[in-house]
């Protein structure tokens, strides 16, 4: 059947068993018996926000159509060490050949929920949002935007497709702010344009060429402050984004500034994968 038949999440976890299948698994065709029939259990190890586990279920379904998950812990719920996450049942050979590329996406969309988590709960009170970056690891992305989501967060754009952000590698050829927000205005009608700026002087320009959300790069908490207050006081429905040198312990001064969106690289490029294993019975 010719790939795209599936969904583009199928997709990635068919490529992800493929990886790690091949043409089979050999110690379970030499050790367990054909048609012996398994149980087994998911265990955390660890305590962490669970998220993925649709993307279990989907892998066992890919592997044999008759393996039967019970899901014992909903999505986004914060689950302790010793707690049993689901339970799987079919055939023993087919629980084998699903169990490591389940649990490593299961791990590692629970540790970016988890990390997620921990930097929505800094700033819970306070009317901003913690966004995602691109910075995914590649063929993932699907997979850990939606880790952050149920983490409490929010996505920023998917890809370079479906949203126009001027950073300082467009400022550079198109020869300025002003003009780089120029020439984005040119295309299309019903999409923001979002420009990084490093100090008030572009934040200013960018106002004056009429940029509907400004990222502030790099800034100190101090420059932040006084840059909320020059583009709240300059045009109202500006969005204000702040971006870089962003972690748990600057996260809250961040916000308090009064930026709309905080986006965090580390959500992605930096989560720990948590612990999680599969016990036959």
């Amino acid at each position: 059947m010719d790939q795209f038949s599936f969904t583009p999440i199928e997709q990635t976890l068919r490529r992800a068993l493929e990886e790690d299948l091949g043409h089979g698994d050999l110690t379970s065709l030499l050790v367990v018996p054909v048609g012996l029939a398994g149980r087994a259990r998911v265990l955390a190890k660890e305590d962490f926000v669970l998220a993925g586990m649709p993307f279990m279920a989907m892998v066992f379904s890919i592997v044999d159509p008759e393996v039967i998950l019970e899901v014992l812990r909903p999505e986004g719920s914060s689950v302790r060490s010793g707690d049993v996450l689901a339970t799987i049942s079919g055939a023993a050979r087919s629980l084998l050949a699903g169990e490591r590329t389940s649990l490593n996406i299961l791990q590692r969309v629970s540790g970016i929920a988890t990390l997620t988590r921990a930097y929505a709960n800094r700033v819970r009170d306070l009317p901003v949002r913690i966004t995602d970056t691109r910075k995914t690891t590649p063929g993932l992305r699907l997979l850990e935007k939606y880790a952050v989501r149920t983490g409490g967060g929010a996505n920023h754009r998917f890809g370079l497709y479906d949203g126009i952000l001027v950073k300082d590698n467009h400022i550079r050829p198109a020869g300025s702010v002003a003009e780089a927000v120029r020439r984005a205005k040119s295309g299309h009608h019903l999409l923001k344009i979002e420009v990084e700026v490093r100090n008030l002087a572009e934040v200013e320009e960018a106002l004056r060429a009429g940029a509907d959300v400004i990222m502030l790069d790099n800034m100190t908490v101090p420059e932040m402050a006084e840059a909320v207050r020059v583009i709240r006081r300059t045009r109202e429905g500006v969005l204000v984004e702040a971006s870089g040198n962003v972690n748990l312990d600057t996260v809250r001064g961040i916000a308090e500034t009064g930026v709309d969106i905080i986006s965090v690289g580390a959500l992605t490029h930096s989560a720990r994968a948590v612990d999680i294993s599969m016990k036959m019975e």
